[in-house]
């Protein structure tokens, strides 16, 4: 199914249609402030393991990220981070960034890394912050399997690739080119592992 839902201000309804096809299990493909992401509640153990099908890994060793609508979930999924840790987060979130944290014991076995690590991600888009409040809890976030741009930036292309192994595409406008910037803080000294969108300057 393609749903188009509005960039600035989403339709209530529909932003509710989506929560509730994830808390069914359901699989959907959302915008970010970067790239188009394939997504399902993290709590859908299922649901993950479709989605790791879908991109032909392990779901043991795959490294998801998922989704939070703010900084209020940071204590649920992660350890307790430091004063400075907290604050950088705050600068630069939300925003095009994925930060990887210790995971909390509350964090789905199969969404942590072999590390107990997760990546977190708080996207500047209000058609995916909105849904995450609609579910009440984060999302799953993962980039879409694709060799031209058009196939993870148009959702009209990107819907008629993948209708039949997902169950809601959301057209929310054009998607970026560039992935989130990925920044490993368990470590003493952080450490840009991926270089995307986000422009890092610690």
């Amino acid at each position: 199914m393609l749903i188009q839902i509005h960039p600035i201000d989403p339709q209530p309804r529909l932003v509710k249609q989506v929560a509730e096809c994830l808390q069914d299990g359901g699989i959907i493909i959302y915008p970010t402030d970067t790239i188009y992401g394939l997504g399902c509640d993290i709590f859908q153990h299922k649901a993950v393991e479709r989605i790791a099908r879908i991109k032909n890994i392990n779901p043991a060793k795959a490294q998801f990220s998922f989704i939070c609508r703010d900084l209020s979930h940071l204590s649920d999924y992660t350890k307790p981070v430091n004063t400075p840790l907290y604050r950088i987060l705050k600068q630069y979130l939300p925003g095009p960034f994925t930060f990887i944290l210790p995971a909390s014991r509350q964090v789905p076995k199969i969404l942590q890394s072999k590390k107990s690590t997760i990546g977190l991600r708080i996207p500047n888009n209000k058609i995916c912050l909105d849904i995450i409040q609609a579910l009440d809890h984060p999302i799953l976030s993962t980039t879409l399997p694709g060799e031209t741009v058009e196939e993870y930036t148009d959702p009209e292309v990107i819907y008629e690739k993948f209708n039949a192994q997902v169950d809601i595409v959301i057209d929310g406008g054009p998607g970026g080119i560039h992935p989130s910037t990925v920044i490993d803080c368990t470590k003493d000294e952080y450490e840009v592992i991926r270089q995307g969108l986000g422009e890092w300057n610690e």
